[in-house]
């Protein structure tokens, strides 16, 4: 089972990529790919530049990721209560490949925060627009206060609530993606 898993943020510390590649670890047997968004860096969408240069090879390869995985993990990291704005401009970009840029692929959404409110307000609004997406939402889970629940030398949440509400959200994910 290939899973693809990432977090929505360039920043080359972010706990939402450490949360997602946490999450991955909970699904036994699972070939896990950590997607860095560093890596699909692109101009700001525009429909003159795309008119100009058409869609850029790192916004395909994105999606092309999206296709060769049989789950996809994101953590979304919150900027003023909303998304990245380098995530919200790779997904406009994938989304003129195909306005379903999941794809169907059966997914699992978290979101965390160094504070009380563990994103919930951009997890709220990617769980709302999912569907439109072509997202097979099997779960999402918010995350408050990552860095008291998070153990940054074995990479690993230690707080056993959270664990289970992890836990619970990769069964799903696997199941769906066994089926």
């Amino acid at each position: 089972m290939k899973i693809l898993a990432f977090g929505a943020s360039t920043s080359a510390r972010s706990i939402n990529t450490s949360l997602a590649r946490f999450a991955a670890t909970l699904i036994p047997g699972a070939e896990v790919d950590l997607l860095d968004l560093r890596d699909h860096a692109l101009p700001i969408f525009s429909e003159d530049l795309e008119n100009e240069i058409g869609v850029p090879e790192a916004a395909r390869a994105f999606f092309d990721k999206i296709g060769a995985a049989d789950g996809v993990i994101v953590s979304f990291a919150e900027h003023n209560g909303a998304y990245t704005a380098a995530w919200k401009n790779l997904f406009d970009w994938a989304s003129r490949i195909d306005p379903k840029v999941f794809q169907g692929k059966p997914a699992v959404f978290l979101a965390t925060s160094p504070g009380p409110g563990g994103a919930a307000s951009v997890l709220a609004s990617a769980k709302g627009s999912a569907r439109f997406f072509g997202a097979d939402l099997k779960a999402a889970v918010s995350v408050a206060s990552f860095h008291t629940v998070f153990d940054a030398e074995t990479g690993r949440i230690t707080d056993p609530a959270v664990v289970a509400d992890l836990t619970e959200a990769a069964d799903a994910l696997a199941q769906r993606a066994f089926a």
